[in-house]
């Protein structure tokens, strides 16, 4: 920054004192209200904050206020609820009163409020469930898609093969089979792996992400009128314009041939709702909508299923031992015939490792926020409506009530005394309530379908030379909590 910058950021800074001295600013302090840490004025309790993994300062917080607790970031006053039995009875019991999502500034700017994911009010309750009925329709869930995660498979499993046991960073080509597969809904088809505009989409999501996890988007959305100085949005707008000018491009292609009783796509689907509104004003099914639900589901449909996989591959190097009790499982149930998930519910050790990554590896360990639809008691506190919320989902996976071995890679945390598998109702990866995760379901089919198949095909083991033991469990810094990249040796099993 130069000196005149600075002179601004004073002057700025000066004006909002005067405006909180004066008491223009509500920081919602009632005798009832959520306890925390003492704010200093303007920038609150910024000053505690690991800005690169906040959500250890939550945790640490939490160990001093109990699990319903209040830091101010900004002018904004923000409660934070931890440990399985406040989440839930917030995000459960009492679910339409903390359904709504708060205006966000970095997602404000991206998606204006469209969507499903950073939607608000009657515009996320359609969109949602237009969204729930079209991934319905288009096969989640259902055998039909099933088939496009076998096929799909294939691919990826030539791909790796193809490396002849070599060391590899097998990230990108998992990022894309699983990318596929939202884009068979999305779209109707699927990419070569190498295909040019397809690796371009994948890297602007993979940016996006991490842009998004970065100190100074963080910073932006604590003071958005100094978004000037920080410009933490620049990038982000960029490329979520090129995305939206491919999905733009091809709603134009969609449209050429659309036959509302040969419906071949989601976005078929939704065109086909956008035609039958035309005479509505105020409607829904405008391409604003369109082009951030499509942004929305292929990057929640990418990211989070490619990640965890990438988890659990890393988990299976460092525990050689479990990666060999699981594929014991696959030759007993499976044999050599392609996985199907009816398979599953015979595969109790398979399934509880694919739980237990998923527990352990721990993405999105703040859920995205909440804010009170309505005036809340939560375990005795006030909480008003219009409230900020940050579920800590991190503190439910890794509740000590709820976990024998929380901080451990232990897939005994699903399986019972017979090695049964036992569902856990702390087992929150998807969130929970109204704002749970929609494509749930077709997540919990793409992890188990190639997490089995690939360790049927193949043993994996880290390059020559490193050990286990030096295998680095700690993430990287994004959106999301990504492990660092590592690569593993794929060598083919007879």
């Amino acid at each position: 920054w130069n000196s005149s910058t600075s002179i601004v950021l004073v002057l700025i800074l000066a004006f909002l004192s005067i405006l909180k001295t004066a008491g223009f600013w509500n920081n919602n302090q009632r005798q009832n209200f959520p306890p925390g840490p003492r704010p200093l004025p303007i920038i609150g309790n910024l000053l505690l904050f690991d800005l690169k993994r906040p959500y250890r300062t939550y945790l640490q917080l939490s160990k001093i206020y109990g699990p319903v607790f209040s830091v101010q970031m900004g002018h904004r006053k923000v409660v934070v609820i931890s440990g399985y039995e406040t989440v839930k009875e917030a995000l459960v019991n009492q679910a339409d009163a903390f359904a709504e999502r708060p205006k966000i500034p970095i997602f404000e700017d991206l998606t204006k409020g469209n969507g499903v994911v950073f939607a608000h009010g009657e515009n996320w309750k359609v969109m949602r469930r237009f969204t729930l009925t079209a991934l319905r329709d288009f096969g989640m869930g259902k055998k039909a898609i099933e088939d496009r995660i076998v096929e799909e498979y294939g691919h990826l499993a030539d791909s790796i093969a193809s490396q002849e046991g070599n060391p590899i960073d097998a990230s990108k080509i998992i990022n894309a089979a699983v990318a596929n597969i939202i884009v068979s809904i999305l779209l109707g088809k699927r990419f070569d792996y190498k295909d040019s505009r397809f690796v371009r989409l994948l890297n602007l999501t993979n940016e996006n992400m991490r842009l998004a996890g970065k100190p100074l988007v963080t910073m932006y959305n604590i003071f958005p009128y100094l978004g000037f100085l920080l410009r933490a949005n620049k990038a982000l707008l960029r490329n979520r314009d090129e995305f939206h000018d491919f999905v733009r491009v091809t709603f134009v292609e969609h449209l050429k041939n659309l036959d509302k009783n040969d419906q071949r796509s989601f976005i078929d689907a939704f065109l086909v709702k956008q035609q039958e509104e035309k005479s509505t004003t105020n409607g829904y099914f405008h391409n604003g909508n369109l082009l951030t639900l499509v942004s929305n589901l292929f990057t929640a449909g990418v990211e989070t299923i490619s990640t965890t996989l990438n988890w659990g591959f890393l988990l299976m190097l460092k525990y050689p031992e479990i990666q060999k009790k699981v594929q014991e499982e696959i030759e007993q149930v499976i044999g050599s015939n392609p996985p199907r998930i009816e398979h599953r519910a015979q595969m109790p050790y398979t399934d509880a490792v694919i739980h237990e990554i998923q527990r352990f590896a721990n993405i999105l360990p703040l859920d995205l926020p909440h804010e009170t639809a309505a005036d809340v008691t939560l375990q005795g506190y006030f909480i008003p409506k219009g409230t900020y919320i940050i579920p800590l989902l991190t503190s439910v996976l890794k509740d000590q009530s709820q976990w024998e071995k929380p901080d451990m890679f232990y897939p005994e945390h699903f399986l019972d005394a017979n090695g049964k598998f036992v569902k856990r109702d702390a087992f929150m990866p998807f969130s929970a309530g109204r704002r749970i995760c929609a494509g749930e379901t077709l997540a919990k089919m793409e992890l188990f379908l190639f997490f089995t198949s690939l360790l049927q095909r193949f043993n994996f083991h880290p390059p020559p030379g490193v050990s286990n033991s030096d295998l680095d469990l700690s993430p990287a810094i994004s959106f999301n909590v990504i492990p660092k990249p590592y690569k593993m040796c794929a060598v083919a099993r007879s």
